[in-house]
């Protein structure tokens, strides 16, 4: 009898230690082959890159010129109040071949415009859902009060309107909207909705950088779907143990796409929309590029690099000076071992601007004045994702915090016996500053302001915060498919 318990306690192990085995053996051939790669990327727990496989829908040889999201018009005659009309509205796109997928976007099939406001301006949305479905509308990165914020709390019912009104209070930044829908948002997001929301300020309005929109200012909103053997969109297909990953990238809703550039500098405002990627962007060329800005506005000063990673709903702006290319030239811009952007060099052009040596003044937050060190740990996979060991609950409230007080929250991410992975730590309603990474001051691109910072695998990051809004706020991780498993909490602010 114990011989046979004996047997069959070997047999069990032996069986776990052939699984364990194989499934660390395709971790590592993911690490060897994904584009997360590099000194501050964790490891990839999806056991295939679709962008790896054979089945890439990306490898057609159709280009497409870079679409320009347009100008959202503005239709307040006051210069002080800003008046929008959004529309969430359910269509289908032809991506490729002609195929038809179903999509969503705001005024649109597939995505949104550009929103453009001015600090201290009052903003009128005029939102109609015309979703068969529940929405939210979440102003990612903005500083607003907790009932307008656009979370879980909020949500907009098919067929019905909202309006939503706030004051803009934060220095010019490229920030972003999407749905923030409870359980549902990954698949929203997936579907389209996306847009941009552009703060100007006096600060941006007097620089010499480009700012031309759609000229020399191009936005650039990274995205990567999985399509079908037939071409559709296909959501279920790109679900992975670890967020949803696509066979293709999109950049502003076009695969393949190709943008003509004079020799001149260029403003790129990159938004990593994807569900669950993280990018490394870089030029094919390997030629530096300049960060002017990160997440929540403009860097002190324009830090000079030739790789930029960008973890899921992190943004960041950019320069390129095409002035030292030759006529016809040819180059890409990279996401690691794909890539994302054909740049085809033009004509000489006419260039007035410059990239400054200095930007702005970032008021320091005092660390000295914060009274409450709080902290969280990102654990787990799959859906048995959870911060400090609580999943996302409706009905409780996870933090207590006091208007107008500084906090330093420490989020860590320990390694796990797979290795772990990255998760893009984000929080609502605030912009934060990095105190450092494994008690290590942050790089410079990482010295601005920022609402999502990215946690790799055993590491420790420390961020600043001030909390100058009221209301009911998350913070969680911005792979959506955790999101909506449930690695978020909630704090509300009074």
């Amino acid at each position: 009898m114990i011989n046979r318990k004996l047997k069959l306690i070997y047999t069990f192990a032996a069986l776990v230690a052939v699984s364990l085995a194989a499934y660390m053996l395709a971790v590592k051939n993911t690490k060897n082959n994904s584009n997360m790669s590099g000194s501050m990327m964790g490891i990839n727990t999806h056991a295939v890159d679709p962008m790896q496989s054979n089945n890439n829908s990306n490898k057609q040889n159709v280009e497409n010129n870079l679409p320009i999201p347009k100008l959202l018009e503005n239709e307040s005659p006051n210069s002080k109040v800003e008046d929008f009309t959004l529309n969430v509205d359910q269509g289908t796109t032809a991506f490729m071949d002609e195929k038809a997928s179903e999509t969503y976007g705001y005024n649109g099939n597939f995505l949104g415009p550009v929103i453009r406001v001015n600090k201290d301006d009052n903003v009128n949305i005029h939102l109609n859902n015309n979703l068969k479905e529940e929405t939210t509308i979440h102003w990612h990165g903005l500083n607003i009060d907790g009932n307008v914020d656009g979370g879980p709390h909020q949500p907009i019912a098919s067929g019905s309107k909202a309006d939503i009104n706030f004051k803009v209070n934060q220095p010019a930044s490229t920030l972003w909207f999407h749905p923030h829908t409870n359980g549902k948002t990954s698949e929203q997001v997936y579907k389209g909705l996306a847009g941009l929301l552009y703060v100007e300020d006096e600060v941006s309005k007097s620089l010499n950088i480009p700012k031309d929109y759609g000229v020399n200012d191009i936005p650039l909103i990274v995205q990567d779907r999985y399509f079908d053997n037939s071409g559709t969109l296909s959501y279920n297909n790109s679900q992975m143990m670890d967020g949803a990953l696509g066979n293709t990238i999109l950049v502003n809703g076009a695969i393949n796409p190709y943008l003509d550039v004079k020799k001149v500098k260029m403003r790129f405002r990159l938004v990593n929309g994807s569900n669950a990627r993280i990018y490394s962007f870089e030029l094919s060329t390997g030629d530096e590029f300049e960060q002017i800005s990160s997440d929540g506005g403009f860097l002190e000063k324009p830090v000079k690099m030739n790789k930029l990673e960008l973890g899921p709903g992190e943004r960041a702006e950019i320069i390129i000076d095409f002035s030292k290319y030759d006529t016809g030239t040819t180059l890409f811009l990279t996401g690691g071992d794909f890539n994302v952007l054909k740049f085809n060099v033009k004509d000489d052009g006419i260039d007035t601007t410059e990239i400054p040596n200095y930007l702005t003044q970032i008021t320091q937050l005092s660390q000295s004045s914060a009274k409450t060190v709080r902290r969280f740990n990102l654990q787990g996979m799959g859906n048995m994702v959870s911060i400090n060991g609580k999943q996302m609950d409706m009905n409780r409230i996870d933090l207590k915090v006091k208007l107008n007080d500084t906090e330093i929250w420490e989020i860590t991410n320990p390694k796990d016996m797979m290795g772990g992975m990255s998760h893009p730590f984000h929080v609502h309603g605030v912009q934060f500053q990095v105190l450092s990474r494994n008690g290590i001051e942050p790089l410079e691109s990482e010295r601005g302001w920022k609402d999502t910072v990215l946690v790799n695998p055993d590491e420790d990051v420390k961020i600043l915060i001030k909390f100058t809004q009221k209301g009911l706020f998350m913070y969680h991780c911005h792979i959506l498919e955790h999101e909506d498993a449930g690695m978020m909490g909630q704090f509300e602010v009074e």
